[in-house]
């Protein structure tokens, strides 16, 4: 691995006119190319479409003192107005390339042009919603005795750590960046190499961003030595990571010695919960969507689908055709309906669970699969299944696919139809699908999930927390909770006479 004494820091004009694909890493303000060298690819082709340096622990450190450097040095951390100002210029540096974005998404992360365009068109929305909090969220001050007054004042804890991972960077990025940069924080983000050209691409337009100091957003390309010197780091306070629940459980050991400030969104196997009253014909194009966005790969994915008895026959009938023609293809080809998988790694994955899952009883009302003629074969092409499962410890049942694989099972009491939901390590979200508005209520109250969606899946909000339960994560995402991740509350106490 090159040593950080070869990084090479390139002027900003420089580089906006350089076309050979180069994924750099923005730390204080500069570009610097130092680490493991790597290629990027199209996972709709395999394709080379640039390369990167992927950093490790020495870049790391660079990036985190860099943060620190601005939290210290800058008036950032005391200024609400330049955060809401900053933050309301970067949703516009956002929505100016927002073109860009869909098109390098659909590129580097396989997304069609409507799940990118989803994807993107969070981010704005994200950052002005922060913007609002920068100004409006603060401490508070009350008289507690005659002469004695008290206040509390929320500082910014320091330095925030923030991993994402590369389903959707854009979006997940500016998650827990809006809120840790409305709260005062300076931040240190890591991306995984998956998605190196889109990390370079958001990198460069929060460095555009009008007012922002240099250092106080550092966006470097790395894996895992350098998320381990980012939560060991004694200048890292707070880690705000977005990823698998293994990855999480990992980074929660890592940073207990430090006793550090964890906001977790982890892995997810959301249940859609059918009953016989249900609008059965709002259903399918929903389940269709809900395992097909991102193909599949997406923490709230619904990759569980719970059917009351007396209209299971019928549901598996309307879903099984309407998988069977999703249309899978490039993201450059308008037609497509669903985009590859990140890689060809990850299709052998999903494919070996769907055969064990078949060895151990499950039966295959849409197979699908991997896409191995054509020119799709070059691809990293997985066609939608659904599959039939009758024992809820299956290991397809239990464990996060993280890709367009659907099990179905079958209840036939509202009780039962609980206990199956919650009858996984988790509990990030899910979907209750009936016309009886005290049922929806039971429901939604009983099941173990951070979010539920009575009759719809995905309807997400900036103003709404968004996390899970059990193993699928710790604290909040959105809202009002998660500048939790990032303040400190101090009480101040005054005696005037």
């Amino acid at each position: 691995m090159a040593g950080i004494e070869s990084r090479c820091p390139i002027g900003r004009e420089t580089y906006m006119a350089r076309n050979d694909r180069k994924a750099l890493h923005l730390i204080g303000g500069e570009w610097i190319d130092a680490g493991e060298p790597g290629e990027s690819f199209d996972p709709a082709t395999g394709d080379v479409i640039g390369t990167y340096s992927l950093a490790g622990a020495a870049e790391a450190g660079l990036a985190i003192a860099a943060a620190g450097r601005a939290f210290t040095d800058t008036g950032w951390k005391d200024d609400h107005r330049l955060r809401a100002s900053v933050l309301n210029a970067m949703a516009d540096a956002f929505e100016a390339r927002f073109d860009e974005l869909v098109a390098l998404t659909g590129l580097e992360n396989g997304k069609v042009n409507l799940h990118a365009q989803i994807e993107i068109g969070i981010a704005p929305q994200t950052l002005r919603y922060n913007a609002a909090l920068a100004l409006t969220e603060a401490g508070r001050a009350a008289e507690r005795a005659p002469g004695q007054i008290s206040l509390t004042l929320k500082q910014p804890v320091g330095v925030a750590g923030i991993i994402a991972p590369w389903n959707s960077p854009c979006a997940l990025v500016t998650r827990s960046l809006a809120p840790a940069l409305a709260a005062g924080c300076t931040a240190v983000i890591m991306l995984p190499r998956q998605t190196a050209q889109l990390n370079h691409l958001i990198a460069q337009i929060i460095a555009a961003t009008k007012g922002l100091p240099a250092g106080v957003v550092n966006l470097i390309t790395g894996g895992q030595q350098a998320g381990e010197a980012i939560v060991a780091s004694p200048q890292v306070p707070t880690i705000s990571f977005t990823g698998s629940t293994a990855t999480g459980r990992a980074i929660a050991a890592n940073a207990a010695p430090r006793v550090k400030r964890l906001g977790l969104e982890l892995g997810g196997k959301t249940p859609l919960i059918v009953f016989d009253d249900a609008n059965l014909d709002a259903v399918t194009p929903t389940a269709v969507a809900a395992l097909t966005v991102f193909s599949g790969q997406f923490c709230m994915t619904g990759s569980r689908l719970l059917v009351q008895r007396g209209v299971a026959a019928k549901v598996a009938q309307a879903l099984g055709e309407a998988l069977s023609t999703v249309r899978v293809g490039p993201a450059s080809d308008p037609a497509s309906e669903m985009g590859p998988l990140i890689d060809k790694a990850n299709v052998e994955r999903v494919d070996r669970m769907v055969e064990a899952a078949i060895a151990a009883g499950a039966k295959a009302i849409v197979r699908g699969g991997p896409v191995t003629d054509g020119e799709l074969a070059k691809g990293a092409f997985y066609r939608p299944t659904l599959l039939e499962v009758t024992d809820n410890q299956a290991d397809i049942v239990q464990q996060e696919v993280f890709g367009p694989v659907l099990a179905m099972q079958v209840f036939d009491t509202e009780a039962q139809a609980v206990a199956l939901a919650n009858g996984t390590e988790y509990g990030l979200a899910a979907s209750v699908w009936s016309r009886d508005l005290d049922r929806q209520v039971r429901m939604a109250r009983a099941l173990d999930a951070g979010t539920v969606w009575i009759n719809g899946w995905a309807a997400l909000s900036d103003q709404f927390e968004e996390g899970g339960f059990k193993q699928s994560g710790l604290g909040r995402m959105r809202g009002l909770a998660v500048l939790e991740d990032f303040i400190e509350h101090k009480h101040i106490s005054f005696v005037t006479s």
